[in-house]
């Protein structure tokens, strides 16, 4: 049964594409949100140095890590950051960490994959009450992706199995487990449909009229054969998406359209 007291709840990363999201969305459940990143105006702190974490988390019941780093230098955000996040929140008596991961990372150990597997194994060896949300890739980066690769004409579309959501949808999902006792394990949030990456480049590309050549391209190795095998999906997620990722397209188009110019 979830915990509907007002909580004081900080999500380090509350400036990214979810971060913004969970605060929302706590915030709309009536929680005393606290936003804190680098960039935040009233909670700063920095995850690499631990500048200013212990002053942004200090009173608070529970603590979402949504922050993210994918550059070269990303373990030193997010794993060396958890440890300096979770050992302040030892002193402050954070009752609840919630780390918010991606779904199958640990099968595609490398790169950024393997750096947010590195971040849930310190997450779930600490003595913090924990809990861990995967999700699947947000219909925003994929939209993203797709744009910035039209640039060219030219979209490559390789054999990968993808499971898109509506980042909303995935901080839905984070604020139920943050209202709640610590879980101690893994929860999976995941996209409504699973499908090959060209099915949802026609479909940007259809509702967006577009022009882009689809381009077949390999992924060779044991990295493409996991991406190929739906390495990135869960058929059976905890919590599934019900957004797919051509209507929250079809949405996004509409507000764009409709929006009006001093908006």
């Amino acid at each position: 049964m979830l915990n509907r007291a007002r909580l004081t709840i900080a999500v380090v990363g509350g400036t990214g594409m979810l971060g913004r999201s969970v605060v929302a969305e706590l915030r709309h459940r009536g929680h005393d949100v606290r936003a804190v990143s680098r960039n935040s105006a009233e909670y700063r702190a920095d995850l690499k140095s631990g500048q200013g974490l212990a002053q942004a988390i200090d009173g608070c019941d529970v603590v979402v890590d949504a922050s993210n780093d994918m550059s070269k230098t990303g373990a030193g955000t997010l794993v060396d950051g958890s440890r300096r996040l979770l050992a302040a929140e030892e002193s402050a008596g954070v009752g609840h960490h919630v780390c918010v991961s991606i779904v199958g990372c640990e099968q595609l150990p490398v790169g950024y994959y393997g750096v947010k597997t590195a971040q849930e194994h310190v997450v779930a060896a600490s003595d913090r009450p924990w809990s861990i949300v995967r999700s699947t890739q947000f219909h925003g980066l994929i939209a993203t992706v797709f744009a910035l690769a039209a640039r060219w004409y030219l979209t490559p579309v390789p054999r990968v199995r993808l499971q898109s959501i509506a980042s909303a949808e995935t901080a839905s999902a984070v604020a139920d487990v943050a209202e709640g006792v610590p879980l101690g394990r893994r929860v999976t949030v995941a996209g409504p449909e699973i499908d090959d990456v060209r099915h949802f480049a026609e479909a940007w590309r259809r509702i967006t009229g577009r022009r882009t050549l689809l381009l077949p391209i390999p992924l060779p190795g044991k990295f493409g054969s996991a991406l190929k095998n739906g390495a990135l999906t869960d058929e059976h997620p905890d919590v599934k998406g019900v957004i797919s990722f051509a209507n929250w397209l079809t949405s996004e188009q509409s507000a764009k359209v409709f929006q009006s110019p001093a908006s």
